[in-house]
């Protein structure tokens, strides 16, 4: 049975409009627990008391919920079945990501910090009126744990040979201060080519030792197997990886290098220059990649020799890529991938603005992540074909084979 809320948001309006918070709050709950025993009545085929043939479950008593309206706040009566399970269409449970924002936005709205911008939201949430400091404790509590059994999990099930490192950045009150917070991703690829989000921690600031803890984390949980990590030349980070992850590759971010490179020169030579370096990531293979890379740095050393110098010094580590098989190049050759994470992360903590405290924003960036993730399990689609994810089980093996005798000689 769908039930469309339009025709009760009207009665509410119409009840609030009389200005009788008592009688406003009887009317709405009557309506919405008559709808609620409606809708029961339609999903098990039978009136309360009522015996009928074509009935599938029996009632068992209730459980109380208390609904936030634009009424005030409701307490109603959630039908129990003996077998089975119930829940009204009317109070279509909330996803993860907006039961996050709901309780971030009203845990800033309980402390005293709600903007402009977040007594709208509040009153777009339909809770203009308030709402308990226990239902929020409650609504939090409860994704604390969800998101802490995530961060959790172990990864030890299966391989990652490509892991991908990224961060943003969201303003949180600590010790009664504005300050800047790191949101830290890693996400992975794995040996079936499907994606999973690895971990996330939000910190102080994206330092070194801030990263080394946070991969060491990863390592605990059973992180296994990366063949490359794919970065930012944060130099933190980069130390971080190679104290950490040992054995994996670097793989430079392209399009991070590249806003460095267009950093340095003239804005009127920046579309020249970016079309130049574009042609080395072009090439078939790793041999023409690599002298393209020279040609180019020597054609732009003429006018910008500071461009020259830093795509030689980044050579190594812009084009670890080259050593993975060339179907994988434009899935791995950045850090684009974790953009869209960052985007939708950024889009929802952008309304709450400044966070109450750091455990709301990992509350609700965890959301965001633990929603994404859900997703690409679901997904039919793989971040990369799984034919092609035994190419580089096959190169694998293949340096296995050529590290052995290279041991026994040893």
């Amino acid at each position: 049975m769908a039930l469309d809320q339009s025709a009760l948001l009207e009665v509410l309006d119409a009840l609030k409009a009389a200005d009788v918070d008592d009688r406003i709050r009887s009317a709405a709950t009557t309506i919405y627990q008559a709808l609620i025993e409606a809708e029961l009545t339609a999903v098990i085929g039978a009136a309360p008391h009522e015996r009928t043939e074509g009935r599938t479950a029996q009632r068992n008593g209730s459980r109380p919920r208390t609904l936030s309206t634009t009424a005030g706040d409701l307490e109603l009566r959630i039908p129990k079945l003996r077998a089975g399970s119930f829940f009204p269409s009317l109070l279509e449970r909330r996803r993860r990501i907006d039961q996050a924002l709901f309780a971030v936005v009203m845990e800033a709205y309980l402390h005293g910090v709600s903007t402009r911008k977040v007594d709208d939201l509040v009153r777009a949430l339909g809770a203009d009126t308030g709402i308990s400091k226990s239902e929020v404790s409650r609504i939090c509590a409860d994704l604390d744990a969800e998101v802490s059994s995530f961060q959790d999990r172990s990864l030890a099930e299966q391989a990652f040979p490509y892991v991908f490192l990224d961060a943003t950045y969201c303003k949180a009150r600590v010790n009664r201060r504005v300050v800047s917070q790191a949101v830290v991703i890693a996400t992975g690829v794995a040996a079936d080519g499907h994606r999973e989000v690895l971990g996330f921690a939000v910190g102080d600031s994206e330092d070194g030792a801030f990263w080394t803890a946070f991969l060491r984390s990863l390592k605990a949980r059973g992180l296994a197997g990366p063949q490359l990590v794919i970065s930012d030349a944060h130099t933190g980070l980069k130390a971080a990886i190679g104290a950490v992850l040992l054995g994996a590759s670097w793989q430079r971010c392209r399009v991070h290098f590249m806003r460095n490179v267009l950093a340095r020169v003239p804005r009127g030579n920046s579309e020249m220059v970016a079309a130049a370096i574009r042609t080395v990531f072009a090439q078939p293979d790793a041999e023409h990649v690599r002298s393209q890379l020279d040609v180019i740095a020597g054609m732009l050393g003429r006018q910008f020799p500071q461009v020259e110098a830093m795509l030689h010094e980044a050579a190594d580590d812009l084009l670890a890529f080259t050593a993975f098989p060339v179907a994988h190049w434009k899935k791995i050759w950045s850090t684009n991938p974790l953009e869209r994470l960052n985007k939708e992360i950024k889009r929802r903590t952008d309304v709450v603005g400044v966070f109450p405290n750091p455990a709301a924003l990992l509350r609700l960036a965890g959301a965001v992540l633990v929603e994404a993730h859900d997703e690409w399990q679901v997904s039919d689609r793989r971040y990369l074909a799984e034919s092609s994810m035994a190419l580089l089980a096959s190169r694998s093996d293949s340096a296995e084979e050529v590290a052995q005798p290279a041991l026994i000689a040893s």
